[in-house]
């Protein structure tokens, strides 16, 4: 067990890639919990054509607590991740998807392991809490890849596609990652329990949202979070 941890500042990392119908909640939703701590939000703008971009930089312009950077294409989410990741400077780190599909009310429970000295990696389980019900073959697909983590790493995960990943900072500083994509969940995974960190999930609320909502993952990335499995535990030599 650690020790309880102080947390002085949090760093909200928040990828944003054409979400103009939603970032404005988002942001006022990570603003409206109530924490303890300074907070800033790290946003990377991954080449959004909507207005997205439009919106954040003025956003930017009149708040203190934002940091903003554009990507002037679309790189995707483990790019978008890094750059916030170079940019922030808190003591823990939490990312937050763009979409409304995770609610910032969550992060009390997300953080208290932390805080208490219990752990220094928290993962939120979509299904240990209330959620809307998925798509059979995305439940099917989270199932799938989670168990093959679990079996790969020997760990007992529920949830390793979760959005919802909340890390110290010195856990932070040992990530090499390379992912552009959607293979930024399993290498961030595969990463964390290559250097012996036991990861602690909280329940969370869940409200997937529909394609025609702009929901962007398809089977394919399935195969991509699959390949990056494999390769870490049985071909990459990123140190331990």
């Amino acid at each position: 067990m650690d020790e309880p941890r102080a947390i002085r500042r949090l760093s909200i990392l928040i990828p944003v890639y054409n979400e103009a119908r939603t970032i404005g909640e988002v942001l006022r939703r990570v603003r409206a919990v109530e924490l303890p701590y300074e907070r800033e939000l790290v946003v990377v703008d991954d080449g959004s054509t909507d207005g997205t971009r439009d919106y954040l930089q003025e956003e930017a312009s009149r708040s203190r607590d934002l940091v903003l950077i554009l990507h002037p294409v679309n790189r995707g989410k483990g790019a978008a991740i890094r750059s916030a990741l170079e940019a922030a400077t808190g003591d823990v780190l939490i990312v937050q998807d763009a979409d409304l599909e995770y609610d910032p009310r969550d992060y009390p429970r997300l953080l208290r392991p932390i805080v208490e000295g219990r752990a220094q990696v928290v993962y939120g389980s979509r299904f240990l809490g209330e959620h809307k019900a998925m798509y059979f073959w995305h439940w099917v697909g989270n199932r799938f890849l989670t168990f093959v983590a679990n079996l790969l790493y020997d760990t007992t995960l529920t949830d390793m596609e979760t959005g919802y990943k909340v890390f110290t900072a010195e856990v932070a500083r040992q990530l090499r990652l390379r992912s552009d994509r959607w293979g930024f969940d399993p290498e961030i995974t595969a990463q964390i329990l290559r250097r012996g960190y036991r990861i602690y999930e909280v329940p969370i609320s869940y409200n997937g949202r529909e394609y025609w909502e702009g929901k962007k993952i398809t089977w394919r990335d399935g195969l991509t979070v699959l390949v990056t499995l494999l390769r870490y535990r049985f071909f990459d030599s990123t140190p331990r």
